[in-house]
């Protein structure tokens, strides 16, 4: 099962035990997944998805808080096999109207009162009822990606203002959720790690938060020892690169000026180079007599370097 399928099985078994949350995620799924339909003169309210995990949650929520059963039945794509979608109905005019009453779609003259907005504001007013309206908007229409690979948590809305609701929503517990148009719809997202651990918290998907940080601390242990490997890498390559400079100017001057023409602390480390070509700068300071400290050292390469250039552009200059 995918990171995501895990943390929604998760949810699914996170009741709230206060009626006003559990209003509040039905209020959520039914903003994504439901509608009211007519057969025969009677209301009927249904919700359709593909999730089970979704259309479990729901019938528990509805029979726990409304003391309704709703039916369920499975429609089998028959081009697609594998495609199922599961219908999840509420019949009877008086249970209808009780329920649609409560997540304000209805007020008590039973008129239509549902605005553009994903959710009616006096529904999330408590912060109890905002984590549980996400977690109902994350079961309807969320995913994650698999936190080994990257960290990106959506959720999916059908118009700009319902993702804007969405967004104060979760930000209204000091997140940094943006908007982004993909094809015909509105994306609700998170990029940040932390922001996604925090956000399985307000969830109260506290298992799989757990699960989360364990990848974070390996990934961040994993970074923090590439980082120094490629440091160290780095580091010796910039020795090595120094060091056969170092041989390039000593051989020239050895070859042209001859290493006796130098003053002595020069013609020393200049043989010691030679004997150690691979030696770092502490180490040739410990051979010399008396031994000389490691900014010492390079000094004195610093110094030969710069005679090996004199010397090349004197050369140039008579040639």
């Amino acid at each position: 099962m995918s990171f995501s399928g895990q943390v929604k099985e998760e949810l699914v078994r996170q009741v709230s035990e206060s009626r006003h949350c559990r209003i509040a995620e039905i209020a959520a799924i039914l903003s994504f997944a439901g509608k009211t339909e007519e057969a025969g003169g009677e209301h009927i309210l249904r919700i359709y998805t593909e999730n089970l995990l979704l259309a479990r949650k729901y019938f528990i929520l509805m029979k726990k808080t409304f003391q309704v059963t709703c039916r369920i039945a499975v429609r089998q794509n028959i081009y697609l096999h594998k495609s199922r979608t599961f219908v999840i109905s509420l019949f009877g005019e008086r249970e209808v109207k009780r329920v649609l009453q409560a997540v304000k779609w209805r007020n008590e003259k039973n008129e239509d009162i549902r605005t553009r907005e994903l959710v009616n504001g006096l529904l999330v007013q408590k912060s109890c009822c905002r984590r549980a309206f996400i977690r109902g908007a994350f079961l309807s229409a969320g995913s994650m990606s698999d936190p080994e690979k990257s960290y990106h948590f959506e959720i999916v809305c059908t118009g700009e203002g319902k993702a804007r609701q969405l967004m104060e929503i979760i930000n209204s517990f000091e997140m940094d959720a943006k908007v982004v148009m993909r094809k015909k719809n509105h994306v609700v997202y998170l990029k940040e790690g932390s922001q996604i651990v925090d956000m399985l918290n307000i969830m109260e998907a506290h298992v799989s938060l757990l699960n989360l940080e364990n990848v974070r601390i390996i990934k961040e242990m994993r970074n923090s020892v590439n980082r120094k490997v490629n440091c160290e890498t780095a580091n010796i390559n910039k020795t090595v690169s120094a060091a056969v400079k170092q041989l390039e100017d000593i051989n020239y001057i050895k070859n042209t000026r001859g290493l006796d023409s130098l003053p002595d602390n020069l013609r020393e480390i200049a043989l010691v180079r030679l004997e150690y070509p691979q030696a770092p700068l502490k180490e040739l300071g410990a051979y010399l007599e008396p031994a000389v400290g490691k900014s010492g050292v390079n000094h004195r390469l610093r110094k030969l370097s710069e005679l090996a250039e004199e010397f090349r552009q004197a050369e140039t200059g008579n040639g």
